[in-house]
């Protein structure tokens, strides 16, 4: 087998419920379900907050298979969406929308989870992509993470979709960054030893009521504790598809080419969380048009240019993956700005109007999304 077959793909996605009419969420998540499970299973989910629905693909062979399924997966929950009169957005956050008039989904889960967290849980109204990639091997798994940490906020920049919050311009790219930060567990992780010294913090964290299980670790890349996989979860959701798989091309180039580097022997430099954290906000502050710190070097960067000695850095293994034209579309992102670029842009071009920002985000999660898929 070639090697590069291993790093399987899975992409999750959670999309706002959105009423074109009044472009406020709605809480009618049910609606959809019902429908949706019998053509979707186990594809399409609840979340907490019922005007939320998540889609997740398949275990995805490569890059155009995600695409495909990704692509499949907007396509049927919006045409389910507009049966029942209504949009999705794929934003971190609703521009206006306040969390306080939100319903919680009726199940066992959310209700244990807003009994723990109470407020904090509540008002939980983010929206989110996950990356998972496939890495077998226990050991090489955390290896990877150690290394993988040093590149999130370069990524978290590219995916910027979150800079209003209950009809206010935070000032901030990723608002929704701020607002999971409350959840317990969260943040860039720890650097791990090995396999066996984050095991025992998870079972540790069990043996002491903390926890359930390790899905209650909510990190920025975590092993995920039923699937073989690294999970990426430090990104906002970009609005369009196109920009989603060329960040999950990404994540899965990171992982191979660390993946090569750790069989040559060739480590990357392991950095403190304290000073990723520092890039984390400056991503979190400025996304596309700030500095990060270039911690080899000691010295401030502008993040363009750090991204594209990120594309360097994978370059190697693109071919062999079969994604350079994906990973390709990130100079298209850094040319064109992120969705809160966009969001910002025409907030400013229409002297304040929200409304104007929510019906741009409905047809840029519509781009290039086809109209018919059953």
């Amino acid at each position: 087998m070639n090697i590069f077959e291993q790093f399987t793909l899975g992409i999750e996605e959670e999309f706002q419920i959105v009423d074109p009419e009044t472009r406020e969420l709605r809480s009618h998540v049910s609606e959809i379900l019902e429908e949706g499970k019998l053509l979707l299973g186990e594809k399409i989910k609840p979340e907490m907050i019922q005007s939320m629905i998540e889609v997740g693909t398949g275990v995805c062979a490569n890059i155009q298979e995600a695409r495909e399924d990704i692509s499949k997966l907007r396509c049927i929950i919006t045409s389910l969406a507009r049966k029942k009169g209504l949009e999705i957005v794929a934003g971190s956050t609703h521009p206006f929308s306040k969390w306080s008039e939100q319903e919680i989904y009726d199940g066992d889960r959310y209700k244990l989870l807003v009994d723990e967290l109470q407020m904090v849980a509540r008002s939980l109204l983010i929206f989110g992509v996950h990356v998972h990639v496939a890495v077998s091997d226990l050991e090489r798994r955390i290896q990877i993470m150690n290394a993988a940490r040093y590149f999130l906020p370069h990524v978290l920049a590219m995916t910027t979709s979150s800079p209003f919050w209950l009809g206010f311009n935070t000032g901030l790219k990723s608002y929704r960054c701020e607002v999971f930060k409350k959840f317990p567990r969260t943040d860039i992780p720890d650097h791990f030893e090995s396999f066996q010294q984050y095991q025992s913090y998870v079972d540790l964290l069990v043996k002491m009521n903390c926890i359930q299980d390790g899905t209650k670790i909510w990190w920025d890349v975590r092993p995920h504790c039923k699937f073989p996989t690294l999970e990426f979860r430090i990104c906002d959701i970009p609005t369009r598809v196109d920009d989603t798989i060329a960040v999950a091309a990404l994540f899965q180039a990171i992982v191979a080419k660390l993946h090569v580097l750790i069989d040559k022997n060739l480590g990357f430099r392991i950095y403190h969380r304290r000073l990723i954290q520092e890039n984390k906000w400056r991503a979190i502050r400025y996304g596309l048009d700030g500095m990060l710190l270039d911690l080899g070097k000691q010295k401030e960067v502008p993040v363009k240019d750090l991204i594209r000695e990120l594309l360097d850095f994978v370059d190697d293994v693109l071919d062999p993956l079969g994604s350079r034209k994906e990973v390709e579309h990130v100079h298209t992102i850094l040319d064109r700005g992120t969705s809160a670029d966009d969001q910002l842009r025409v907030w400013e071009e229409t002297g304040g109007d929200l409304n104007k920002v929510v019906d741009m985000l409905i047809q840029n999660t519509q781009e290039n999304v086809p109209q018919h898929c059953f």
